[in-house]
Order: structure tokens, then C-alpha cells, then sequence
């Protein structure tokens, strides 16, 4: 039998970051068959016994103890394959019985039951070679510029995205048809997951997981799963998965209480629980508890081949006073709110991952100004690479709300995020938290008429995909669905037999393919050197103008005007011919998209005229670029 001695020390230790490999459900085949260990931590135990459908539910098969910390450990032989056979621990304590699901099991048929399945013998062939060697080349520190390439995700909650005519929703594989072919078609390099590991409660939205290493059975089987990122890799778009290391359920056959009394979560009651959630906060600095969480996020990276990992509800983590009144909860050992242990996992977290893959994505969802959170652990920081800039999206969201008359008193919602803009490194997100819960789809968050609706959403988004940071977009956005979003039901799909949807969602496509294309929206993304400022005060036109830059020098000029009056406005350039529009929100007229440049004295300037409602993206044209664009006029 193999030494285990190593694996459980460094599992004590919070440094076993194969713990999957230890603990749960392992096979090893031998001439007389299938050999099943079956390991589990619980400390407080009298007994653990194994139930289970190959061995009888009422008739428990008993583990024996075999280390003074807690593990608990059960060989079983069997003559067949005991894949996908469900089991689970009974485990007695002082506190009384309780069927418990495998906290490592890699299956689980989730629901009420929580049962967990044996999928110890992947066949799986991959074929994203070529993707994986693309991502090592592009998420990586390049001529001084981290990051310096697109990335445009789009988010998905996988259950609502597209059903069946009877209300089902797509299996894995039946998603592995469609999403490829549409993410591409619409201009993303990724797409985002809300959580997909097994959770009871659908309403949670993925939120609430009880089961951590088992992608959740309701739309396959981790093979199905697998085959999902294979198809999305292959077509060339990267994964990134939700994930949830701050709290769980109380869900009785989960990680609650596992072994009679808090284990996973903190001992004490002022850090124990979320009274707005009702769930469990994982006891982080727990030794056990480091290796479960560390090796979970590099499971799924090692064995899904998942780029990334948005990591939830960061701030809860790491403030002690988080969802708790004064006198709940007890300062640091220095007097602050700061949770110690919890940075300090969340810097184990990081380092972990970025020291086996380099080319992850790390991204925090992370609500508050706590400093660093995207600096190297080396530097200062915790670790991360990117992090949701929340702010903008709360007080944008305030800004396109309000009527032109007045947005002039909000206008701060424009230009103060480029006060903090390269503090961190951020990821500009409209998500699926602002589309719920009365607060309105976000075609339906703009002010004014059926018409000004779709012309300020055009606006908005421009808005969002010139501003330095990379992007995310929550589905049915894209095509100006007008219902808020349920999570229990298909996205309005047939929206797009309206021409105005319809056309809301080509647009988008060419605002993605312009993103795309054009280097200096994403080379210098959390760099000052990107970006500079041309109008930033015109408060009372309700309008800014910036620049955007590449690594090489090269820039393109935005306008957005959110008035509703046309707007003329002086930009200063450089001494070229004209400044000609490249891209707009599709309502310029055809003879305003070039604006002759004007010399005065040592300083050179062009007169733009700007739409109600309407943004713009200009380049300076030279003499060159204008006879070649008179000759293709002529050809036509």
C-alpha cells in the first residue's frame, strides 16, 4: 500500500495542495479488481462508516481512525467498476448521527440528497494543446505591459442562458453545440461561469456550494463538463469559472457542522456566520481547511483546464466586521477590522496558483478600497491580477439613470474613476448583480424614451469599452433584453425578432470586433501612459473626451455625449489633414465623419459636431490615409 505519510503531514500542514489526491475517493486497479480507499477529516468523530448503494445504505462499512488529527480512512475491493455508485459518510459524534456527502468527492447528485457518485476513472481525451500554448504567450508580463491584450468576457449563468421548449436547460454537451460558435460570433475571448460546482438550491445561483469538487450534475457528469472547455478551448475561448472559498450552506448533508460541531467554519460566533446569507464562513485559517480551498482552485485549473477563477465576495473574507454590527465581532490582534488569517490565505491562494500556472487569471470580486489587491505578494500585495471596478459600475449606472437635464450635478460618475483608475488593475463589469431585484435590465436602466433607451445604451457601452480595464458583460445585454434577468427561466431570445434588438445586438458586435482590433483599448490598460484626458469637465454638455493609447504611441480620440442636444466641441490635435470618425453609435450623419484640422498659431485643432446621445472614436488622417479612402469611395 502506498506511504501516505507525506500527503497527510502537508495536510495538516495547509501546504497539501493534492489534497483531492488523499482524501475522497481513489482507485487503484489490481489483478482482483478495483481497489476504492475512501479518506475523510473529522476530528471529533466517534465513528465514520461508509453507506452506500454497492454496499447497503443501512449497514455501515467502518473507516478506521488513523492519525491523532482527525483522518479517517476505509479500503474496499470490489470485482466490477463502482463508477458513478452514490455513497456517503455517516459520521457519529457526540452531538449525534449524520449522512454527511464526501466534502472531496469529485460527483454529486446534489439536490436534498447530496448523495455523492464515484468518478474515479476519467477517460477523457483533451485536444486544447494549441489554446493552452496561446495562453501562456498572452497572459503574461510583455515589453512592461501586463496583460497588454483583449479580454472581453462574457458572463453566463449556464442554467438561464438558452432551455429547451419544455423548460429544461442545455446539458453540457448540448451547450458545447451552440456557446463556441456564438461567443466568437460575437466578438468575446471568454466566458465566465457563475458557480458550477454542486449547490442544492437553485436560487442561489451557483452561490451556495455544498459539494466543491464536483461540477454540479445537473447539466452532466465532470467528463461532460470537461468536454465544454474542450470545445470552448478549441474554438479559441478561454473559461473562467465563479468560485466560492468564502462561505457555504447549512445544508445538513454538506460541509456544516461535518463532524458534529463547526469544523470547516470558524469556531467562534462573531466570525462563524453570515446573517444575510444564512451560510457558514470557512475557518481560513484553518491548516485543513488552506489545503481543501488552495487545492480546489488547482483542481479545477489541472483537471478542467479552467483559465481563471473570479473569486467571490473577497471583502467578506477579509473584514472582520463584514455583514456584522458593532460589538459582533472582535478586532485583530492589532485592534483592526482586518481578518489577518484571511489575507494570509488569500496570499497562499495566489502564489499557489500563479507558481503552477502563470498564465491564470485571478480575479477579485472585491467591493471595498482595501489597498493592493491586484500588487504582486512580493510587492506588498494579495496577489491578484485583476479586480471588478465596482465603483464605476454603481455610480454609472446612477449617471445614465438620470435625466439629461440634470446629469451635469452627477457628473463625477464620468471622470473621478480615472482619479484611481491605475491604483489596481481593473476588470470594467456589467453583471449579473446589477440586472436582478428591481434593479432593472440595463437597456432599461436609461432614461428617457423607447428610443433614447437604446441610443444611451449604445453610449453606455461605448462608454464601458473605452475606459482603460478589460470587460465583462452579463448575457441578454448584449441584445437589450428588457426583463430583468430570472434565473429560472430561458433569456428572451425572441427579442431578436424586433429589428431594434436586433440591431442593438449587430452593434455590439461591431464594438466588440472595433475592441478587438484596436490596440490602444487594451495595450495600456493599467497604464497612466494609455490614457489622457482632452475634455474632462464639461459638466454642463454632459460630455468628456479622452485619448487612448498604444505601447507604440498611436491613439484614437473618444467623444461621448450623453446630452440630449447635439454638441460642438474644439479637440486639439496634431498637425494632420482631418480628423475622421472610425467608429460611432451608428446615429452621425455620413457628412459629419470628417472634421478638417484647423492651425492656429503653434496649435492645431478640429470643430466636431457630436449627436444627441451619441459617442465617437476619431483618428487623425493624413494625406496618405485620405487619397486611399477617396480611391476606395471612387471603386464603389
Amino acid at each position: 500500500m502506498k506511504d501516505n505519510r507525506l500527503p497527510n503531514y502537508l495536510f495538516h500542514q495547509g501546504t497539501n495542495f493534492y489534497a483531492y489526491e488523499y482524501l475522497g475517493c481513489t482507485l487503484q486497479r489490481s489483478e482482483g479488481g478495483y481497489i476504492y480507499t475512501f479518506r475523510t477529516w473529522a476530528p471529533s468523530a466517534k465513528s465514520v462508516g461508509l453507506i452506500s448503494s454497492f454496499s447497503g445504505w443501512d449497514t455501515p462499512l467502518y473507516f478506521q481512525r488513523i492519525d491523532a488529527s482527525g483522518v479517517w480512512e476505509l479500503e474496499y475491493t470490489s470485482e466490477r467498476s463502482l463508477e458513478k455508485e452514490a455513497y456517503k459518510f455517516r459520521i457519529s459524534s457526540d452531538r449525534g448521527t449524520f449522512d454527511k456527502g464526501d466534502p472531496y468527492a469529485r460527483f454529486s447528485r446534489g439536490g436534498a440528497d447530496g448523495a455523492s457518485l464515484i468518478f474515479a476513472d476519467s477517460s477523457f481525451e483533451w485536444s486544447d494543446g494549441e489554446y493552452l500554448e496561446y495562453r501562456k504567450r498572452t497572459v503574461t508580463q510583455n515589453d512592461g505591459a501586463y496583460l497588454s491584450v483583449p479580454l472581453n468576457i462574457y458572463e453566463m449563468h449556464f442554467g438561464s442562458f438558452m432551455r429547451h421548449e419544455d423548460g429544461r436547460p442545455l446539458s453540457y454537451r448540448e451547450m458545447a453545440v451552440i456557446l463556441p460558435s456564438y461567443i466568437k460570433k460575437m466578438g468575446y475571448t471568454h466566458v465566465e461561469f457563475l458557480p458550477l460546482q454542486e449547490h442544492p438550491y437553485d436560487g442561489s445561483w451557483g452561490y451556495q456550494v455544498c459539494a466543491f469538487y464536483a461540477p454540479t450534475s445537473r447539466f452532466g457528469d465532470p467528463d461532460d463538463f470537461r468536454f465544454l472547455i474542450n470545445s470552448l478551448h478549441t474554438a479559441g475561448i478561454g473559461v473562467i469559472m465563479d468560485w466560492v472559498p468564502a462561505h457555504f450552506p447549512k445544508d445538513r448533508w454538506g460541509l456544516y457542522e461535518f463532524d458534529g460541531g463547526p469544523l470547516y467554519e470558524y469556531q467562534g460566533k462573531d466570525r462563524q456566520e453570515s446573517s444575510s446569507w444564512g451560510t457558514r464562513f470557512f475557518d481560513l485559517g484553518r491548516e485543513e481547511i488552506q489545503s481543501f480551498l488552495v487545492s480546489n482552485a488547482l483542481y479545477f485549473m489541472r483537471e478542467f483546464h479552467i483559465d481563471g477563477l473570479r473569486v467571490d465576495a473577497v471583502a467578506s473574507m477579509i473584514y472582520l466586521d463584514y455583514d456584522r454590527l458593532p460589538g459582533e465581532w472582535i478586532p485583530n490582534v492589532h485592534g483592526g477590522r482586518e481578518n489577518l488569517e484571511a489575507i494570509a490565505f488569500i496570499k497562499k491562494l495566489n502564489q499557489a496558483v500563479f507558481a503552477e500556472f502563470p498564465d491564470a487569471l485571478m480575479i477579485a470580486e472585491e467591493s471595498t478600497a482595501f489597498g493592493g489587491v491586484t500588487h504582486p505578494v512580493s510587492d506588498g500585495g494579495i496577489g491578484f491580477n485583476l479586480k471588478w471596478n465596482m465603483g464605476f459600475a454603481n455610480d454609472f449606472y446612477d449617471y445614465v439613470a438620470t435625466d439629461p437635464l440634470f446629469r451635469k450635478h452627477k457628473h463625477t460618475a464620468l471622470n473621478f474613476p480615472l482619479m484611481y483608475a491605475f491604483s489596481e488593475n481593473y476588470c470594467m463589469p456589467i453583471s449579473h448583480d446589477e440586472v436582478v431585484h428591481g434593479k432593472k435590465s440595463f437597456i432599461d436602466k436609461m432614461f428617457g424614451s423607447y428610443e433614447d433607451k437604446f441610443l444611451t445604451a449604445r453610449v453606455a457601452l461605448m462608454t464601458y469599452l473605452t475606459y482603460p480595464g478589460k470587460k465583462l458583460l452579463f448575457m441578454g445585454t448584449e441584445f437589450a433584453q428588457f426583463r430583468e434577468w430570472n434565473f429560472d427561466d430561458s433569456l428572451e431570445w425572441f427579442m431578436l425578432d424586433y429589428e431594434t434588438h436586433r440591431a442593438f445586438r449587430d452593434y455590439v458586435i461591431a464594438l466588440n470586433a472595433f475592441y478587438l482590433r484596436t490596440k490602444e483599448l487594451w495595450e495600456l490598460d493599467f497604464s497612466p501612459e494609455g490614457f489622457r484626458w482632452l475634455l474632462a469637465d464639461e459638466a454642463d454638455k454632459n460630455l468628456v473626451a479622452f485619448r487612448r493609447y498604444s505601447k507604440s504611441g498611436e491613439y484614437i480620440t473618444v467623444i461621448l455625449n450623453f446630452s440630449g442636444a447635439e454638441q460642438t466641441v474644439r479637440i486639439d490635435t496634431a498637425p494632420a489633414k482631418e480628423l475622421s470618425v472610425i467608429f460611432d453609435t451608428g446615429n452621425t450623419s455620413l457628412d459629419e465623419r470628417h472634421f478638417p484640422i484647423v492651425k492656429e498659431g503653434l496649435s492645431c485643432f478640429a470643430e466636431v459636431k457630436v449627436g444627441r446621445l451619441c459617442g465617437m472614436i476619431l483618428r487623425e488622417q493624413t494625406d496618405k490615409i485620405i487619397i486611399k479612402r477617396k480611391i476606395k469611395k471612387q471603386l464603389r
